[in-house]
């Protein structure tokens, strides 16, 4: 399973995983019941054991062992596991929706790591955050304050000025390892394009400035 593409099943089994050892990471590793209830995870495990690690040659024959002989309680533990996410998913669920001051707190913590050259947050390497952008745009119009705009498009621009966009064959690289955009990390992931095309659009939308148009239109092509 790409947790890219399905990050809502991930996310419950990475919640089983944490629950059964007390940590998580990834690779995922879950073995699930045949109506998918999680009964034993973990990380990596390599192919065969070593240094402590169980290896997977190992471990496939024993869990076998385990769903044929006592299959009931591998499925009862499954269920068990099941219901912690539940409740955990309950808890968030009820959690008070954040208000203005959280917003403020979030838009203040952005202004102050802004690199007001180079555009972007923080240094090197620098990744581009869309969804710092989206809050942003959002912040921008909901209350009116012009920075935030302004950080905003400085950080689309800079970034499709840079090295960190394919002059070439256009798409993003997935960071910058410095921190003004020009030495980029050779590595395009699909998500990162889906994410900052909407970025840009959105930006375009707010600005009306025709250059983020244009690097929405290279993403896409």
């Amino acid at each position: 399973m790409d947790r890219e593409e399905r990050p809502d099943l991930d996310h419950i089994y990475m919640t089983a995983c944490q629950a059964l050892t007390g940590q998580g990471g990834w690779p995922l590793t879950v073995f699930l019941t045949p109506d998918k209830k999680p009964f034993f995870a973990g990380t990596y495990f390599p192919k065969n054991t070593r240094y402590g690690m169980a290896g997977l040659m190992e471990l496939l024959p024993k869990l076998a062992k385990l769903w044929a002989e006592d299959g009931e309680k591998a499925a009862l533990a499954g269920e068990e596991l099941l219901g912690l996410v539940r409740r955990q998913a309950r808890a968030r669920g009820d959690a008070a929706l954040p208000g203005e001051e959280a917003l403020e707190l979030a838009y203040r913590r952005l202004e102050d790591s802004f690199d007001e050259v180079h555009g972007g947050f923080g240094g090197a390497p620098k990744f581009p955050v869309p969804h710092q952008l989206f809050f942003l745009l959002r912040y921008w119009k909901r209350s009116g304050e012009s920075k935030a705009l302004e950080m905003a498009v400085q950080t689309l621009k800079a970034m499709a000025r840079g090295g960190i966009f394919d002059q070439i064959g256009y798409g993003f690289h997935r960071y910058s390892t410095d921190a003004s955009w020009l030495v980029p990390h050779f590595e395009k992931m699909l998500y990162d394009q889906a994410l900052l095309a909407l970025a840009y659009l959105e930006a375009y939308q707010a600005a009306g400035e025709a250059e983020l148009a244009a690097t929405a239109r290279h993403v896409f092509e």
